[in-house]
């Protein structure tokens, strides 16, 4: 069992989750701003933290990923990190942000992916600070219908109540919460209508995720629901079942179909690289003399190929590498015809 753990992300992830509990107890001026009643949410982002660092760390791990988060930084910061900068913020405002890359398989695909992509992100900006302790509220002093914020113990801003500022920040979770819910029906009558989505999907990696998050989403309005228009008669279901939801969410995170959320950010260097790459010498295939893909690309291939046990030079000292798929599609025909002729026979 132990053999398994890898020692290198075991000691990461427990750095990395010791810093974050000294930053909740600095933060929240040692506990005097946490919430008690928000325990339970603070067990689970630290697991969380734990699980997530640690399989972020295995799969940094792997030759490819590592050459590329390697190459990324190491292009931002020695190469021209404002034409970098602008492609990273660039490819973030349409990719992250307006989810280009899912629109491209469909409309209804990516305003859904959109929708609850936005949902999630607006709701991790308010519950991770708020659970911390590194945010919190507080009438002002010597008024009733006044709210002060306070970050990390300092105050940033105040504001009256019944006011559409108050409404906007009092509410924020509920329009993450409508986001979410948005973009999940969006995605569920995909998963119900499309032919090609029936034929493959599976309950654990498909229906499982938007169930999840759907329970998030309604649970938490529910809260706000009952206080508004029950008198809190439903508020022990509703804040236990929310709870038990976000809870399950943050502890799957690391493991399931959730991970993509924090693995997805690393497409922001292979922009760079891509960029970087398209600006530099290109590989020019021995076979068509066409340029295919850069000459960056190919070299760090060889390398990687090799650090993984495979080796694909040649006898003459070039290597399989260096063709283009056209190339390798015709030097692999070829290798069959000389084989067949060898043979004596072309067909059979």
């Amino acid at each position: 069992m132990f053999s398994t753990i890898n020692l290198k992300a075991l000691l990461v992830a427990t750095a990395t989750t010791i810093l974050l509990v000294i930053s909740i107890f600095v933060g929240s001026r040692k506990l005097a701003n946490f919430d008690p009643a928000l325990i339970a949410y603070l067990f689970g982002c630290i697991f969380a933290c734990f699980g997530v660092t640690y399989r972020y760390c295995v799969w940094l791990q792997r030759p490819p990923t590592w050459r590329y988060f390697n190459r990324g930084w190491q292009l931002f910061f020695t190469g021209r990190p404002f034409v970098y900068g602008w492609e990273v913020a660039r490819h973030f405002a349409t990719d992250f942000i307006g989810q280009r890359f899912i629109r491209r398989r469909g409309r209804t695909r990516g305003y859904g992916h959109m929708l609850m992509a936005s949902g999630c992100t607006l709701g991790f900006a308010v519950t991770f600070p708020l659970v911390f302790g590194w945010i919190h509220f507080g009438l002002k002093a010597g008024g009733i219908d006044t709210y002060e914020i306070y970050t990390f113990g300092f105050r940033v801003l105040e504001f009256r109540l019944h006011t559409i500022l108050a409404e906007l920040i009092f509410n924020a979770l509920n329009w993450a919460a409508i986001l979410m819910t948005a973009g999940i029906i969006l995605l569920m009558r995909r998963r119900l209508t499309d032919a090609g989505q029936i034929a493959i999907q599976t309950f654990e990696n498909d229906w499982l995720p938007l169930l999840l998050l759907l329970a998030i989403a309604v649970t938490g309005v529910g809260i706000t629901l009952d206080y508004r228009f029950m008198r809190g008669e439903a508020h022990q279901f509703m804040a236990i079942t929310h709870a038990l939801t976000v809870i399950l969410f943050l502890v799957w995170m690391p493991f399931g179909k959730f991970y993509h959320i924090i693995q997805r950010p690393a497409q922001l260097g292979i922009a760079v690289y891509r960029k970087a790459g398209a600006e530099g010498e290109q590989a020019i295939c021995p076979y068509n003399r066409e340029a295919f893909t850069s000459k960056m690309h190919t070299d760090d291939l060889k390398d990687i190929t090799k650090e993984l046990g495979f080796d694909y030079t040649l006898a003459d000292g070039t290597s399989h590498l260096d063709l283009s798929p056209q190339g390798k599609r015709a030097t692999l025909a070829k290798a069959h015809l000389a084989a067949r002729q060898k043979s004596g026979a072309l067909f059979g």
